[in-house]
C-alpha cells in the first residue's frame, strides 16, 4: 500500500504539528518500519519546543544512548522562555480576566473600538498585542493547543487585518482547532482564512497560489470529519475556479479526495460526477490512483471489467489513507450502484443470470436487487422473468434537464468574472506592492 500512500505529498503542505497524527496512523497500519517512522518524527522535532516528546522518541530510536546535553539545555531554555512570557503576560491576564472586558469583547465588532476601550479604561498598551501573539505562538509550539487557540482568538479581535501577525494568527488558530478536533470552530476559522486569502491582495499570484494550496490540504482534516463535509469539499475544490486551478497546478493528488467525496455524495450532487470526469480526464497524465482510474474506466472507457478490478483496489487504498479511512463501505456501496446504473443505461437487454454472477447472488435475489436499482435510478426498464432478462426502454432527456445542463456553469463564470474585476479595481486603488504576509 506504500505505492498509493499520499502522506509524504500531503505532509509537505502541513504544519509540523499536523504531521504527527498522520505518522501515528501509519504506525497503526504497519506498512512502514516503526524505526523509520520514529526517525521521521525526530526530524520533525528538530528545532521544536516539544522537548519532552523529542526525548521520548529519541529513547525509542536509540535506547542505549544517554540523553544529549544539548537536549537537556534545550529543555531548560524552553522553561526559561515560559517564565519570561508568563511574567510579561501577568498584566494582560488581569485585564482580560475582568468581567467588563469579557462583555466588551463579546459585543465589540471593531478592533480599533475595542483597543481604544482597553487603552482608555484598563491601562492596555499597544505593545501588549505582540506579547499576546508571542505567548499564543509559544503555547502552540509546546503543544498546548487549547491555550494557543484561546489567545489567538483574543489577538484576532484586537488587531486590524493589516497587522504583521494577522495572517499567521489565522493559520495558527485554524491549526489549533484542527488538532483539538473542534470541527465546528475549525469550519468557521477555515472560512475566515479563505475569505482573507481570496480578498486580500498579495504581492504576486504565486503567493496567493501557495496560500490556497496550504488551505486545501489543511481543510482535508475538516471535510472528512464534519457533517456535510463532502458537499463543502465539492463546492470548494470543484466549483471555485481559484481552488480547482490550484489543484490542477500544484497538487493533483487532491483529486483522490475530490473523487471520493463526489462518489459518496452522488445522490445529493448528481451533476458533480460529470464535472469531475472532465477534470480527471484533463489531469490523467499528472495523477492516477485506483479511485480516479475507477471513474475513468466507468465513465470514459465504459470498461466494466476494468472498473470492477479497480474497485477492489479502491477499498484497500481508502482504508489505508488517513483522511478516507472511514469511507470504504459507503464508497464501495455507491460505486457498485454507479457501475450497474451505467451498465443498464448502455444496454437494451441484460441477463439477470450474468448480473447475479457478477453480484455473487442467487438469480432470484439478484432480480429483487435489480428491481430496487431501477426504482432508485428512475430507469425506464421492465423485468422479463420468463426469459431472465432486464429490458431497458429509451430514455429521453427532458427540455427542462437540457436547460439546466446548459446553464449550470453561468453562476460560476459570473463569480469568476466578478472576482477578476474586483481584483483589478483593488490593484488600481491600492499602493503598488501592498503588504506581503510572512510565509
Amino acid at each position: 500500500m506504500a505505492e498509493h500512500d499520499l502522506s509524504t505529498k500531503v505532509a509537505f503542505y502541513l504544519d509540523r504539528h499536523m504531521v504527527f497524527p498522520l505518522l501515528e496512523f501509519l504506525s497503526q497500519l504497519e506498512i512502514y518500519d516503526e524505526i523509520d517512522l520514529n526517525k521521521c518524527r525526530l526530524e520533525l522535532l528538530k528545532g521544536s519546543k516539544m522537548v519532552d516528546y523529542n526525548k521520548d522518541i529519541l529513547e525509542k530510536v536509540y535506547p542505549d544512548k544517554e540523553t544529549p546535553q544539548e537536549m537537556i539545555d534545550g529543555r531548560q531554555e524552553v522553561l526559561d522562555q515560559w517564565d519570561v512570557l508568563n511574567n510579561e503576560m501577568k498584566p494582560i491576564f488581569e485585564i482580560f480576566g475582568e468581567e467588563e472586558v469579557k462583555k466588551q469583547i463579546q459585543v465589540s465588532r471593531d478592533s480599533k473600538q475595542l483597543v481604544d476601550f482597553l487603552v482608555d479604561h484598563h491601562h492596555f498598551e499597544l505593545e501588549m498585542m505582540d506579547t499576546l501573539y508571542k505567548f499564543a505562538k509559544f503555547n502552540y509550539e509546546v503543544g498546548n493547543y487549547g491555550r494557543a487557540a484561546e489567545y489567538l482568538y483574543l489577538h484576532k479581535v484586537l488587531v486590524p487585518m493589516s497587522d504583521k501577525n494577522y495572517l499567521s494568527s489565522l493559520w495558527g488558530k485554524l491549526s489549533s482547532e484542527i488538532l483539538m478536533q473542534s470541527w465546528d470552530t475549525a469550519v468557521e476559522d477555515m472560512n475566515r482564512l479563505k475569505e482573507y486569502i481570496d480578498n486580500q491582495g498579495f504581492a504576486n499570484d504565486a503567493q496567493a497560489l501557495t496560500q490556497r494550496c496550504w488551505l486545501i490540504h489543511w481543510s482535508l482534516f475538516i471535510f472528512f470529519n464534519t457533517p456535510k463535509g463532502y458537499e463543502l469539499l465539492i463546492d470548494m475544490f470543484l466549483y471555485q475556479p481559484n481552488y480547482l486551478n490550484t489543484i490542477q497546478t500544484m497538487c493533483p493528488h487532491i483529486l483522490r479526495y475530490l473523487a471520493t467525496a463526489v462518489v459518496i455524495s452522488r445522490q445529493n450532487r448528481p451533476n458533480a460526477l460529470k464535472d469531475l470526469v472532465k477534470v480527471i480526464q484533463q489531469e490523467s497524465y499528472s495523477y492516477k490512483d485506483p479511485i480516479t482510474e475507477f471513474i475513468e474506466c466507468l465513465y470514459v472507457n465504459f470498461d466494466f471489467d476494468g472498473a470492477q478490478h479497480k474497485l477492489k483496489a479502491c477499498e484497500s487504498v481508502l482504508a489505508n489513507d488517513f483522511f478516507t479511512v472511514a469511507c470504504p463501505t459507503e464508497f464501495i456501496e455507491n460505486a457498485r450502484l454507479m457501475t450497474f446504473e451505467t451498465f443498464c443505461r448502455i444496454h437494451q437487454v441484460i441477463s439477470i443470470n450474468m448480473l447475479a454472477q457478477k453480484l455473487n447472488m442467487e438469480p432470484a435475489e439478484a432480480e429483487r436487487w435489480i428491481v430496487n436499482l431501477i426504482r432508485q435510478a428512475h430507469l425506464d426498464a421492465k423485468i422479463d422473468s420468463a426469459q431472465g432478462h432486464v429490458i431497458m426502454g429509451q430514455q429521453a432527456v427532458s427540455p427542462y434537464q437540457q436547460l439546466i445542463e446548459k446553464t449550470k456553469h453561468i453562476s460560476f463564470r459570473a463569480q469568476s468574472l466578478s472576482d477578476t474585476i474586483r481584483k483589478k479595481l483593488n490593484a488600481k486603488n491600492q499602493d503598488h506592492g501592498g503588504w506581503t504576509p510572512d510565509s
